[in-house]
């Protein structure tokens, strides 16, 4: 398994706006082979700002299945116009440590 992370800032007057679009966008990535789980939450320390945490089975089912798919086109459409500026995408690996 691998996780995508992300810290993705809107502008605040967006905030709102934001969360229905990624509400609405959720299935589509959802609806990908490979994918897993996904969460966003809001900082406690900055409106506007969320962390976006998914895991996936494979680094390829998002970075070839989903990012290659039509899910994808809309996903960005519906999403990428709020984020200021864009967000950098990591994955990570399976676990140095953990409790």
């Amino acid at each position: 398994m691998i996780v995508e992370h992300a810290i993705l800032d809107v502008l605040p007057e967006r905030a709102a706006e934001y969360e229905g679009a990624l509400r609405e966008a959720v299935p589509l990535m959802a609806a990908t082979p490979g994918f897993i789980r996904m969460e966003v939450r809001p900082s406690m320390n900055k409106v506007g700002r969320y962390l976006l945490r998914v895991e996936w089975e494979t680094l390829d089912a998002h970075t070839v299945a989903f990012r290659g798919s039509e899910n994808y086109k809309r996903w960005s459409a519906l999403l990428h116009p709020f984020y200021v500026p864009f967000p950098i995408v990591e994955h990570y690996g399976d676990p140095v440590v953990s409790r």
